[in-house]
């Protein structure tokens, strides 16, 4: 099991302004109704953390990042919230699918990192970065020393913020980008000091798109109910 690959998605929602009219009493049966169909996975069938956007971007208010071996694990639940009592007012603003994956680079300064690629275990940062990422076609038209060599700098750049941890997952053929990158930290100033660096080095010159960029702020599932009523 440890070899096998994950299903790793990203799905954010947004909230349309038309719950918030509802009753009060309503909203509360709605949020328990939610929190039952998010539940119904248990945790053997899908690794699931909660986040809040609200107040940070306007097009998303709530993000389920949810990670399972079985892609129909993450449908079922997905057809359980739309069919939970506010269902209707949740709109799908974004969802990313992906899968883990080994690297194809060499991190020669911490290479326990590779070993871990294949298995994504959330941490318990308080923040979450998560955004598309797309390559160039010339990319991967380079000799793969020329990429390792490129990838080289970029991964000591990395290291130099072990506060920020990074998930990197794999699209390619799965949706419309090649990966999905998401950054755990408690240090929101690090992870963007890590990003400016990066704009730096030799591997942001083929990097075709790395937005919407997402800020999410860890919540638990129960606390994030009590924002709907």
């Amino acid at each position: 099991m440890a070899d096998k690959r994950q299903f790793v998605n990203f799905a954010f929602y947004k909230v349309d302004p038309a719950w918030r009219r509802l009753p009060e009493a309503e909203r509360r049966s709605g949020a328990e109704s939610f929190s039952r169909a998010v539940l119904a996975r248990g945790a053997d069938e899908i690794i699931l953390r909660t986040y809040s956007l609200a107040g940070i971007r306007a097009d998303a208010d709530l993000l389920l990042w949810r990670i399972s071996y079985s892609l129909d694990a993450l449908q079922a639940m997905s057809i359980a919230i739309q069919k939970s009592a506010p269902g209707k007012f949740l709109v799908p603003a974004y969802s990313y699918l992906s899968m883990s994956k080994r690297s194809t680079y060499i991190d020669k300064i911490s290479p326990e990192h590779e070993e871990s690629r294949v298995r994504i275990v959330p941490g318990k940062a308080k923040y979450l970065f998560v955004y598309p990422f797309v390559k160039t076609r010339d990319w991967y038209l380079l000799p793969l020393a020329r990429r390792q060599e490129i990838m080289d700098e970029h991964i000591r750049v990395g290291n130099k913020y072990p506060s920020v941890k990074l998930n990197t997952t794999y699209s390619f053929g799965l949706d419309d980008q090649d990966f999905v990158v998401a950054f755990e930290s408690n240090e929101p100033g690090d992870f963007l000091d890590l990003v400016q660096e990066l704009r730096e080095t030799e591997s942001s010159r083929y990097t075709v798109r790395d937005t919407p960029t997402f800020t999410c702020v860890a919540k638990p599932l129960a606390e994030i109910c009590a924002d709907l009523v």
